[in-house]
């Protein structure tokens, strides 16, 4: 599952508008990165999730095509996929050039898997997305589960011990369950303190099981008595017709 350290499997670099979380309508260059061994069922990035699609590139080549390819006034670097934890050496490298090149924040979007490599990412990252996966998403086989929500709960924890802008995001579909949510709200926030993150994203699935706006404020109802700052946010970029 992982790349040799020298090289990176890229399924493509562009600049468009960020369509998703707290950070929606910023000018942002998606780094994203070919392989996800997770099985998302509403995925929309299809293309990117065999292990071997993409192209195969050596560090110093990726880090030249970040250069020639970013845009005046890029307000972050995304580190997206598939699944950039697979090829956590390679997020490392290009988003420490990122920072000491560019002078640029970098945002890690990821399922946060394996809370280990999550940990050796961290100090190259400014920003946190911590992505809850609830069970209807069909991310990974059900013996797994608990271990993948472990492992979130980790990352969680790390991204605010390391004072990093984390905000927390969970899609929701018409066959997510609202008891299994509120069950899962509740122990976020058994782990961390309203004041350590900055937002909290209800994002409703597109084109597959989409929710209605009463399903969704039945989710929203479940956070606002304890966080008032969450928000429902659909997927921006498909509404504007960008990438």
């Amino acid at each position: 599952m992982q790349k040799v350290t020298n090289r990176i499997q890229l399924s493509e670099i562009f600049t468009s508008i960020e369509g998703e979380g707290i950070f929606f309508g910023t000018k942002t260059m998606f780094v994203r990165m070919a392989g996800c061994h997770l099985k998302c069922y509403w995925c929309d990035t299809g293309y990117a999730l065999p292990l071997d699609s993409g192209t195969d590139y050596t560090i110093d080549e990726a880090k030249r095509l970040i250069k020639e390819n970013l845009q005046p006034c890029t307000y972050k670097v995304n580190f997206t996929g598939g699944e950039p934890l697979i090829q956590y050496e390679a997020v490392i490298e290009l988003a420490k050039f990122v920072k000491e090149e560019h002078r640029l924040r970098t945002y890690l979007e990821s399922a946060c898997f394996d809370s280990n490599r999550y940990v050796k990412v961290l100090p190259f990252i400014d920003i946190c997305k911590i992505e809850f996966k609830m069970s209807d998403s069909q991310v990974i086989d059900v013996r797994y589960y608990d271990s993948l929500l472990r492992n979130e709960f980790e990352c969680l924890e790390a991204a605010i011990m390391n004072h990093k802008i984390t905000y927390i995001k969970i899609v929701i579909s018409n066959l997510t369950n609202l008891y299994e949510f509120k069950g899962l709200v509740q122990n976020i926030f058994n782990h961390v303190k309203i004041a350590n993150i900055t937002g909290f994203i209800i994002q409703p699935s597109y084109g597959i099981n989409e929710p209605t706006a009463e399903k969704l404020f039945e989710f929203y109802d479940t956070v606002y008595p304890i966080y008032r700052d969450v928000r429902i946010i659909p997927q921006l970029h498909k509404l504007i017709g960008v990438r």
